[in-house]
């Protein structure tokens, strides 16, 4: 069996659409294509199907991306641990 070389994954460039598809997608987020598909089938993406092809809107995409920030809570707000009881 021959074995495929690895490309580096395309970086875009130029002006981001509002609509994309998977390819663009997967460059837009860095990842692969089958990562893309594992999402949509748990449904962890948001994503429209028109036929056979998946389509994503970018400020869909952008908001679900900022609702997933994980950001560093401050020690007064969310302490990891109680104090001991004395």
């Amino acid at each position: 069996m021959k074995r495929r070389k690895k490309t580096p994954r395309k970086s875009l460039t130029g002006p981001i659409p509002e609509v994309m598809d998977i390819k663009l997608l997967a460059q837009y987020l860095g990842m692969g294509r089958s990562k893309i598909y594992n999402l949509i089938r748990q449904r962890k993406v948001p994503a429209s199907r028109i036929g056979r092809q998946y389509r994503f809107s970018k400020p869909l995409i952008d908001q679900w991306l900022k609702e997933r920030l994980i950001t560093q809570p401050s020690e007064a707000q969310f302490p990891l641990f109680k104090p001991p009881a004395r």
